[in-house]
């Protein structure tokens, strides 16, 4: 069984140990409090740590290049987000330049570029999207499906290990225009094949629109075997809440698509104001309205500590972070159910774990200074990030679980769920 001192010796050897002082932590002033009842953060899957960087580099856009510079710096602004995409692509994505772009939400982006992929697919009547597809993305399927008169075929999934390639292929024909999935399932970390996935739809004519969402900054991606992909920027990658998505369109196929909110940013003129909409040629015809100078340069932030970092590095701390919660749980936690793939070659940085009583027992460790998540059904969702969680963490947060179950602290909570969780 694994001691304490056993995730000590791991933390001593961690080559991405400096970079937990590039964050703050929850001591005074931002300092990290490494006492004996200090707050374990395992929720950066949901909503990543400040970096230190952060508010300086807002601050300094604040002060001088709105405060001073005012309209002029629109000159700069005006090429952000393909520079903030380029930065993605180059040091997260495994894209080229050119192909990935930072704008709008998720969603947002998943509209454009479903609505742009099933354009480019005409007469094809079907949108294929798992079962237990992240609820924004299936929203957004069923829509845009039900606008144009198409189908949504659901591709059956286990809820803990993920995605079975002969169960896709059972539900592809010659009728679906776009697949969409998730790289790293939201619920168990399960990890998709990216480049079996698009090569199967590829033989039926359909494109696939990757979410990373829960993929970007915390496993390697290689964008370079796949069509279209969104992402968030606000869990792996440190951009803070609200924080810009991305999207990426491979090259060849940009312009193929058009798509369909038709906004100036996109326009091949955009400060001609002529009369008629003519997007603009590359990745930059993806973008809208004008772009969230201040939430972007969050993003910049971000996306440089990782690349700093090294995805190759990252993904296999994160793959060490969760085999040590797996394996802790498994000495120490009977009565909970692993519900995420026990092999870390399949799973991305978070871990489920499954109890009757997660909801109470979630809410029990956040009173005991551990943040995981809850989700359905009955499950308690740990998301160590790799670029500030320390091994010693993990192993207390499973300390402080055991003793919670061992003294039934957890059942003096209500079993209702609240809305915000």
């Amino acid at each position: 069984m694994r001691t304490r001192s056993d995730a000590q010796q791991l933390d001593a050897a961690d080559p991405l140990a400096g970079f937990r002082e590039r964050f703050t932590g929850d001591g005074p002033d931002g300092t990290w409090d490494d006492g004996p009842g200090r707050r374990i953060y395992l929720d950066g899957n949901s909503l990543g740590r400040l970096p230190r960087a952060t508010p300086a580099a807002v601050a300094r856009v604040v002060e001088q290049e709105w405060g001073r510079g005012l309209v002029g710096s629109w000159s700069d602004w005006v090429g952000q987000a393909g520079r903030a995409g380029d930065a993605l692509a180059a040091g997260v994505l495994g894209a080229r330049p050119g192909e990935v772009l930072v704008s709008d939400s998720t969603s947002v982006n998943l509209f454009k570029l479903l609505e742009a992929g099933v354009d480019a697919r005409p007469g094809r009547d079907v949108v294929v999207c798992s079962a237990d597809e992240f609820p924004t993305d299936r929203y957004v399927v069923a829509g845009v499906a039900r606008r144009r008169g198409m189908t949504v075929r659901e591709v059956p999934v286990d809820v803990d290990q993920g995605l079975v390639l002969d169960d896709l292929a059972a539900v592809l024909d010659d009728r679906v225009a776009v697949v969409v999935l998730s790289l790293v399932a939201y619920r168990s970390g399960a990890l998709a094949d990216l480049v079996a996935v698009t090569a199967l739809a590829r033989e039926h004519g359909a494109l696939v629109l990757w979410d990373l969402s829960h993929a970007a900054g915390s496993v390697e991606v290689d964008l370079s075997a796949a069509d279209l992909a969104v992402g968030c920027t606000y869990k792996h990658l440190n951009g803070g809440p609200g924080a810009p998505a991305f999207l990426y369109v491979r090259r060849e196929l940009q312009a193929e698509l058009r798509q369909p909110i038709q906004g100036w940013f996109g326009a091949s003129d955009q400060f001609a104001m002529g009369p008629d909409y003519e997007p603009v040629d590359g990745v930059e015809r993806f973008a809208v309205g004008t772009p969230p100078v201040l939430a972007t340069t969050a993003v910049e932030v971000g996306v440089a500590i990782t690349t700093e970092a090294g995805m190759a590095a990252i993904a296999a701390k994160g793959r060490a972070l969760t085999d040590l919660l797996v394996e802790l749980a498994d000495d120490r936690l009977p009565q909970l159910r692993l519900a995420s793939p026990r092999d870390a070659a399949h799973r991305g940085a978070h871990v489920s774990l499954e109890h009757p009583q997660a909801w109470q027992l979630t809410q029990a460790l956040v009173d005991h200074g551990v943040v995981p998540d809850f989700r359905t059904p009955d499950r308690v969702r740990f998301g160590p990030a790799p670029l500030y969680t320390r091994f010693v963490d993990v192993w207390d947060a499973v300390d402080r679980l055991a003793e919670i179950l061992a003294a039934d602290d957890h059942l003096r909570y209500p079993a209702t769920r609240s809305r915000v969780t």
